[in-house]
């Protein structure tokens, strides 16, 4: 019997029990190195390859343009610092405000490198503007990076109409889709992207493993120094076992994508009309176009992080922001960019419901809020 309510699946996901199980050939019996020419070394060459066919179909992709990585914070890394590496005559980055730290550390160390970047701003609801891109871009530009959907606030951004404008001006486009891949409807192809970031752990796959997509003529640098792993673009011994685990959990994800959907929308304005109902005050955050279950709520004159504890006590599992930067009790750069009063910034906690999640378990998330407002 479940004993605790987790509703924070924005910052990780429960791994799916069939990709569990893919997953344990390859941990004990079939543990050869998939780049080694002998027998032993088939099945896991061969589970490789299927990996990555899978996951290319996933996403609308060829097998060749994926390429495995530890996860989203190195794929991303991958993306930006490439820039710093080519076309010495287009030194510019242009992203948005609200990305991820993956993201805008490494915009920081290209700045140190003698890259310009330029941060967009969004608006209220965390939404980039093709307009604002359009008024910044030039002919320097050489990569643009927005994110595809937000992980604290869940707001989904029209990325097929910011890579029209970044391509007309010659510049490639790269997307973090962390937050978006296994839950969203995604083909490479109609957006345009020219990459695109994803990480198994956050669609119900294994942590410590992702993959870059990288459009076919894309000019890239490798990453990592060392064997011909990846087509001689990332070294290093092939994580089959994990490879297979994110390529099941990631197409068993997108089967049930529709479904799991509607159950968490359902789930979403449950919760919101429990608190209503209650009459709790609060802020929704974020754009209706957004995230399925990714709820940001504010609470004027709450403290966020006091909130926090005290649904942990009850057995609540929650966010006050970007998990990745738990230990910083500032107001988080997605919620000042989209200019939040700071007492209701303050008083923010992000509620990330998943495919698990049950009506039970917002009934007693709305039960503990009320308690705290009592």
């Amino acid at each position: 019997m479940k004993q605790f309510i987790y509703a924070d699946n924005a910052a990780t996901t429960r791994l799916d029990e069939n990709a569990f199980e893919a997953m344990k050939p390859y941990l004990l019996a079939e543990y050869g190195n998939a780049s080694q020419p002998y027998s032993f070394s088939r099945t896991a060459k061969k589970a490789l390859n299927e990996s990555r066919k899978n996951i290319a179909e996933c996403i609308g992709a060829t097998p060749e343009e994926i390429y495995f990585t530890s996860g989203g914070t190195e794929s991303d890394n991958w993306a930006i610092k490439s820039s710093v590496l080519t076309e010495a005559n287009r030194r510019e980055i242009i992203t948005s405000q609200i990305e991820h730290h993956a993201i805008l550390r490494a915009c920081e160390v290209a700045e140190q490198l003698g890259c310009r970047v330029q941060y967009l701003p969004v608006d209220s609801e965390g939404v980039v503007s093709s307009y604002a891109l359009s008024d910044c871009i030039s002919g320097d530009t050489r990569l643009v990076s927005v994110m595809m959907a937000n992980n604290e606030i869940g707001t989904i951004q029209d990325i097929a109409a910011l890579v029209e404008i970044a391509h007309a001006h010659g510049a490639l486009f790269h997307t973090d889709a962390v937050q978006a891949v296994g839950h969203i409807p995604i083909d490479v192809r109609e957006l345009g992207v020219d990459m695109l970031s994803a990480s198994a752990h956050k669609f119900n796959g294994p942590k410590g493993i992702g993959f870059l997509y990288v459009k076919t003529g894309t000019p890239l640098p490798s990453y990592m120094s060392g064997g011909a792993q990846e087509s001689g673009m990332r070294a290093g011994t092939e994580n089959v076992a994990s490879i297979v685990g994110m390529a099941t959990a990631l197409r068993n994800n997108v089967e049930a994508m529709e479904k799991t959907a509607e159950h968490l929308f359902e789930l979403e304005n449950r919760l919101l009309c429990l608190l209503r109902e209650r009459q709790i005050p609060f802020t929704r955050n974020g754009s209706e176009k957004h995230i399925p279950g990714n709820i940001s709520l504010s609470f004027d004159g709450k403290d966020g992080e006091a909130l926090l504890h005290r649904l942990d006590l009850m057995g609540i599992y929650v966010s006050t922001g970007a998990a990745c930067n738990s230990e910083d009790t500032q107001v988080s750069h997605v919620l000042q960019a989209i200019a939040l009063p700071e007492r209701l910034a303050k008083g923010t906690i992000r509620v990330s419901l998943g495919k698990d999640n049950t009506a039970e378990d917002v009934e007693k998330i709305a039960v503990a809020l009320a308690k705290m407002h009592g």
